[in-house]
């Protein structure tokens, strides 16, 4: 007991005091089993389930370690309804933490895609556009290495692609929902419920779930690449219009 409260100081100290990860890291340390719904909406934040919260607990960052919490659908006897829940389990893992994106990268990155979302093809303010890791965090297995600021155009169009972020929606978090039900069942994206994939199909393809290797697996997501996604949908339905 004396260790896992020792445990839980550490963590707790690493984090800003107005941050709301560590208000979620508060709420979760007593390693009891919490509906996202009624007490995640008390810690105030839409980010509660994200980078800002669940999602950025599990990362961890270069300072601090990832934290190993169970996600499941449950009965709520708060609530009175069937709602996901969040337990930290005690335990800690190795951070895979993003690393930041210099300012003069983060800039040549919007110009490269004219400022333009890859979902919606729309010019849009810079803080409407989240610049988006096409290998998802969540099956890196280790922290990103740091970017280069010298990065060429053809590695930024490998790397990154730009998502909107405003009042209407949030597509990047859409795609974390997505790639966390990937990792859970294997099954792979279905953006907005199309089930298309430019290579493979709804199974996870690769042997390999965390690391480098896995990103073969991503290869023919939407999620990973939208642009190839749609050329390809779009190809796929003018050959069956033909074939007609």
């Amino acid at each position: 007991m004396s260790n896992n409260k020792n445990l839980v100081e550490t963590i707790q100290s690493q984090f800003r005091k107005d941050s709301t990860q560590l208000q979620v890291f508060k709420l979760l340390s007593d390693q009891k089993w919490h509906c996202r719904e009624c007490e995640g909406k008390n810690i105030g934040s839409n980010q509660y389930a994200g980078g800002g919260g669940i999602q950025g607990l599990e990362r961890g960052t270069r300072s601090r370690p990832g934290l190993v919490i169970e996600t499941k659908r449950d009965y709520c006897p708060t609530c009175q309804q069937m709602r996901l829940g969040d337990r930290w389990i005690g335990e800690i893992k190795s951070a895979n933490s993003a690393s930041n994106i210099p300012a003069s990268l983060a800039l040549r990155i919007l110009q490269v895609y004219s400022y333009t979302d890859a979902i919606e093809q729309r010019q849009r303010e810079k803080h409407e556009l989240v610049i988006d890791h096409r290998f998802p965090m969540e099956r890196w297995g280790e922290s990103e290495p740091p970017h280069l600021a010298s990065m060429s155009e053809t590695e930024i169009k490998k790397k990154f692609q730009l998502l909107k972020k405003d009042s209407f929606g949030n597509h990047n978090l859409l795609k974390s929902r997505s790639c966390e039900r990937c990792i859970k069942n294997g099954n792979r994206g279905t953006p907005f419920g199309i089930q298309f994939w430019y290579q493979g199909g709804k199974d996870w393809p690769s042997i390999h779930q965390r690391g480098a290797e896995a990103e073969e697996g991503c290869i023919g997501c939407g999620w990973y690449n939208f642009d190839l996604w749609r050329n390809a949908l779009n190809q796929k339905l003018a050959q069956l219009v033909q074939d007609d």
